[in-house]
């Protein structure tokens, strides 16, 4: 009832286990199903403290236990230079620059789906594995079947040639599927909580992870209206994205939002919620996954953050790699640094990085 489909047998896999249950269950089932499973979990940041998230020591813990009942290898891989060049520093720039990055994403192409790749080549593994809820059928990335829990939108960096040596098998199932054959696998992780939070930021508290980096980076300016006129000042725009309304003070009439963060002078635009609405966006850095980029319009949804709805839009090719994105109906608070996603139906088909 629980199975989900098996792609190949009999072949070695290289499954990513953070020690939380989905990446435990993923690697159960792949052993359950006849595949030679390697267990290995990622080292990408020292947390000063043990505050359990995916980086942390208990949670490199956990995998092992997972993996000693399961009765498999189990490597800790150290990615710490590689995730700081590639994930962190650009983290960092972006905020620096008023924008708001996702750095999942970022991780997911440079070290889940290129250097845990390579490395398990070198291992002699054919496939690597994770506990995302999405799924892979004739080369296409789809939606995971439970909807609540889909995480195809982190995923839309990959390629070709990823995909052919990726699997998902939580693809076809549930949370609540997962759960349960955590039980019946008699892994430790069963009850094990989710975590919230990006791996690397504890309390979710990213100016103060910023700050810790570089002290002297908060630098006040100026708070704007839409007419120009300077109404108050902020200390610092790493502590400001588009939508936000809490550390903007108090402002007579109807409550106002971020609406435009501008970093060569400084200063936070702000506006009601309807200047938040916008039709259109210019995305950069713009990947599909077949590998073909369109030369003409194309009708498809898309989705402007993870947790957000998909809407109707055409995508018009400017440049390589640029794209405009209009859509049917206006979208709430468009972040730049954040990506937008492009879907057809439950394929995903690429997506960019808002400008």
């Amino acid at each position: 009832m629980f199975k989900p489909l098996i792609i190949d047998s009999h072949k070695n896999v290289l499954v990513a286990m953070s020690g939380g249950v989905d990446s435990s269950v993923a690697a159960a089932l792949l052993k359950e199903q006849g595949y030679n499973v390697i267990g290995a979990t990622m080292q990408i940041w020292e947390p000063k403290n043990d505050f359990g998230g995916c980086c942390s020591l208990s949670a490199v813990n956990d995998a092992k236990r997972v993996a000693d009942i399961l009765g498999i290898k189990h490597y800790v891989l150290n990615f710490r230079k590689e995730f700081n060049k590639l994930v962190i520093d650009n983290f960092i720039e972006e905020y620096k620059n008023g924008r708001t990055p996702n750095p999942c994403i970022r991780c997911n192409q440079f070290l889940k789906f290129d250097l845990l790749l390579k490395k398990a080549k070198e291992l002699g593994a054919d496939f690597i594995a994770t506990g995302h809820y999405a799924r892979i059928i004739s080369n296409k990335l789809l939606k995971g079947l439970d909807q609540t829990k889909d995480q195809s939108y982190v995923l839309y960096t990959m390629t070709q040639k990823s995909l052919a040596h990726t699997l998902f098998p939580l693809g076809d199932l549930t949370k609540k599927d997962v759960r349960k054959l955590a039980l019946i696998f008699k892994l430790p992780v069963a009850e094990k909580k989710e975590s919230q939070e990006i791996c690397f930021v504890e309390d979710n508290n990213y100016s103060n992870f910023i700050k810790e980096k570089f002290p002297k980076i908060e630098k006040p300016g100026l708070i704007i209206d839409k007419t120009g006129k300077a109404v108050g000042e902020h200390n610092g725009i790493i502590h400001y994205t588009v939508g936000q309304r809490k550390g903007i003070g108090a402002h007579k009439g109807t409550p106002k939002y971020v609406v435009e963060i501008n970093n060569k002078n400084n200063s936070i635009i702000i506006g009601d919620q309807k200047d938040l609405l916008k039709t259109e966006l210019t995305a950069e850095n713009v990947s599909f996954i077949s590998g073909k980029f369109p030369t003409d319009p194309i009708n498809l949804s898309a989705k402007i953050r993870y947790n957000s709805k998909e809407t109707e839009a055409v995508l018009y090719p400017e440049s390589k790699n640029k794209a405009k994105i209009i859509f049917k109906s206006p979208q709430r608070a468009v972040t730049p640094g954040q990506s937008v996603v492009f879907y057809n139906r439950e394929e995903v088909l690429g997506g960019g990085i808002i400008c």
